[in-house]
């Protein structure tokens, strides 16, 4: 089978169905919910992470309430989970936020922003520095209830057709990258695109996009990208920590029992641990591979980082000046981003520093 019709088959699935009833037959005492995700079955990282995450919550509540996956495209395609999850069509959906940023910039903040935090970081201010508080405001205003339900870590900076040799090179490039990130691009010339990740390898391999950003060497290799664009820039920096959010119709939510809801809460929290420990055990063999494969590592000039940074900073002043969502978000994760990073530059980054310097054992 070819790749792209092997991409296409893996996002699409064999279970149409399996889903055409309004709703999974249950028994008087037993809850049946449908969980749509924006990931093709064949990444059995994060699409495997939402089938753990079901699994566990049957196991957990002892079969009361039971939670089916469904991977993107068997329901609905993988950008439109969050409206099918707010229209009642599924109960649930398992997504990158940062996919609805068209919807409104605030979206952004429980999936990473471009120079944020890292993965401990994000942790702490959602679960310790008033973030869920506001996230959930704002949820609340969608008809959503949100859970932390997984991330990736700190991503690469994707693949490209050329090297990146200056801004120069931006300009006009046509790129694979949505959401805030998208927006910080398109400041620097480049051309973004919202691309489903199934069509990402074909658009890749036709020449309609020039680059293309995903999540990093384990999920990469998968998908393939190596052969058609050799070039694999570092850092991702348009995601210091991209969190996968678990999104509830809030009605469901609140028809749903309280210890059934803890159950909930209880196997998204473990899976917020799982999914970044699976990228982070599974993402440096791949990595050697993909160099064996041919994959040219590069990393991002200094001078396309510098710009980089400068254009995120006029487009978060520019959101917060339009939107009072993202401007009421902003501040409070501003501010505990400026504070923790102090704590990581005394700590963590001189050990890993001289660490990462340092002979191997």
């Amino acid at each position: 089978m070819k790749r792209r019709e092997f991409l296409r088959s893996a996002a699409a699935g064999t279970v149409a169905g399996a889903i055409a009833a309004p709703a999974i037959a249950q028994t008087p005492g037993q809850i049946r919910w449908r969980m749509a995700t924006s990931w093709p079955k064949s990444l059995d990282t994060i699409h495997g992470s939402a089938i753990a995450f079901c699994d566990r919550v049957t196991k957990m509540t002892q079969g009361a309430l039971t939670i089916q996956p469904f991977a993107a495209g068997e329901i609905v395609g993988g950008l439109q989970v969050l409206d099918a999850v707010q229209n009642g069509t599924i109960e649930c959906g398992h997504t990158l936020t940062s996919f609805y940023f068209g919807k409104s910039p605030a979206y952004s903040f429980d999936a990473g922003l471009a120079f944020g935090m890292n993965a401990r970081q994000q942790n702490a201010w959602v679960y310790e520095g008033g973030g869920m508080k506001i996230l959930r405001d704002f949820y609340a205003k969608e008809g959503l209830i949100n859970l932390p339900i997984g991330g990736t870590g700190v991503q690469m900076g994707g693949w490209f057709r050329k090297e990146i040799n200056s801004l120069d090179d931006l300009r006009g490039l046509k790129m694979r990258i949505g959401g805030l990130g998208g927006l910080v691009f398109a400041k620097l010339g480049a051309v973004p695109q919202q691309i489903p990740t199934a069509d990402i390898y074909p658009a890749l391999e036709r020449g309609t996009i020039d680059a293309a950003e995903w999540i990093g060497p384990y999920d990469d290799e998968k998908l393939g990208f190596v052969k058609v664009a050799k070039y694999y820039y570092t850092p991702g920096w348009w995601e210091g920590s991209a969190s996968i959010t678990g999104l509830f119709n809030a009605k469901a939510w609140a028809a749903l029992p309280s210890h059934l809801q803890e159950a909930v809460e209880a196997a998204a929290a473990e899976q917020m641990m799982l999914m970044v420990a699976r990228y982070d055990a599974r993402n440096p063999d791949a990595l050697r591979r993909l160099i064996a494969s041919g994959a040219e590592l590069r990393g991002f000039p200094q001078s396309v980082m510098d710009a980089s940074l400068k254009a995120s900073l006029e487009v978060y002043k520019e959101l917060s000046d339009k939107n009072e969502d993202f401007r009421a978000m902003y501040e409070s994760w501003k501010t505990f981003l400026n504070n923790s990073n102090g704590w990581f530059r005394i700590a963590e980054q001189r050990l890993d520093t001289f660490r990462f310097g340092a002979p191997r054992f």
